[in-house]
Formats: structure tokens, C-alpha cells, sequence
């Protein structure tokens, strides 16, 4: 009896998910958001999110000049209600070429209701992360390379002296009505286009 409350239970986070994942998919057909149609797409929206970060965080141009790599996810999308789900593609830039597409994938379940659209940006500051990154078949955030979320009070301390962690990260551009943004949890797997 246990066992098939389990399935039952199992079963309606999965129907509740994918309820989710298509209603986000419903929600951004058509405008461009969560999901460029090409490589060419995905290299617009990540110069102009990135010009628009080093224009509201002047710290983080200074992690772009220290950084081995960076990876830029410009229109991340996320909605739920209880169970939640979050997308989005981006790229990986080395010395400012693009070396890479990936993309981005997190579902949650709690206390959620909502949709909010965001962009975020991974420094990575050692060569052992963008190895890391090249090697794993998917890099969970929060497994692997240390990351440090870079808020108000984090990047008003940071200088060239104090760097010392794996991967700095940079959330941006948050729109909609959704509390509880983190990285925690999301998955990056590299992409062709």
C-alpha cells in the first residue's frame, strides 16, 4: 500500500512537471525568450547581456579581464506553481569568441507560484573549472567547481587580490513576479547549434 501511494504521489510530480515545462514552452513560442533559434541568436543575446551587466556591475568587466572563460545564459525562463521549472540557452566564450552552447535546466518543487524571466553569467576563473565543464556530461551547479553568487555586498568587496574562488556568478535582468531566484541545482549540458 505504501509502495503504490509512493507511485501515485511520483507519478503527480511528474504529470505536474511536465504540466509546467508546457506552459513554459506555450508561454515563450513565438518571442525569442528561453530560447534562441540559432547560433547566431544566442551570440546576439549574449553581447548584449553582457554589455548590459558590465553597464550595471562594473565588478563584473573585471572578472570578464581575470576570467579563463564565461558563460552567459541571457534569457533564462522559470515558472511554476508548487513544482517549477526553469530553462534556457547560452554560450561560452573564451577570449571573448564563442567556444560553446549550452544550456541550462533546473525543476524545483515547494511553496512557488509564478513566472519570471532572468539572465545569469558563470566566470570561470581557473582553468581546473572550464576543464570541469568540458569534461562532465552535465555540470549540476552546487557539484564540482566552487560557485560564489555574486550579490550587492560580494561584488562591492571584490578586487584582483581577493579572487580565490572556482566560478563567480552574476544574476540579471530579473522580470515577472516569482520569489526564490538560485542557481542551486541547475544542470548545464553542452548543446550543438
Amino acid at each position: 500500500m505504501r509502495k503504490a501511494r509512493e507511485t501515485k504521489t511520483t507519478m503527480k510530480r511528474t504529470l505536474l512537471t511536465a504540466l509546467v515545462l508546457a506552459a513554459v514552452l506555450v508561454l515563450t513560442q513565438g518571442n525569442g525568450v528561453a530560447r534562441a533559434a540559432s547560433a547566431a541568436g544566442i551570440d546576439a543575446d549574449v553581447d548584449a547581456a553582457l554589455m548590459k551587466l558590465y553597464e550595471e556591475q562594473p565588478v563584473a568587466k573585471m572578472l570578464a579581464d581575470k576570467a579563463v572563460a564565461i558563460l552567459v545564459f541571457p534569457n533564462m525562463v522559470k515558472a511554476g506553481f508548487l513544482v517549477g521549472a526553469q530553462y534556457g540557452e547560452g554560450a561560452l566564450l573564451k577570449k571573448g569568441k564563442t567556444v560553446g552552447y549550452y544550456n541550462s535546466v533546473a525543476a524545483s518543487y515547494g511553496l512557488q507560484a509564478g513566472a519570471q524571466t532572468f539572465g545569469y553569467v558563470l566566470f570561470l576563473m581557473t582553468p581546473s573549472a572550464v576543464h570541469y565543464l568540458n569534461r562532465s556530461g552535465g555540470w549540476e551547479i552546487g557539484v564540482g567547481p566552487s560557485v560564489v553568487v555574486a550579490d550587492e555586498g560580494i561584488a562591492r568587496t571584490l578586487t584582483s587580490t581577493t579572487l580565490k574562488t572556482d566560478v563567480y556568478a552574476f544574476i540579471f535582468d530579473q522580470k515577472g513576479l516569482m520569489a526564490g531566484l538560485g542557481l542551486q541545482g541547475s544542470k548545464i549540458t553542452k548543446i550543438r547549434k
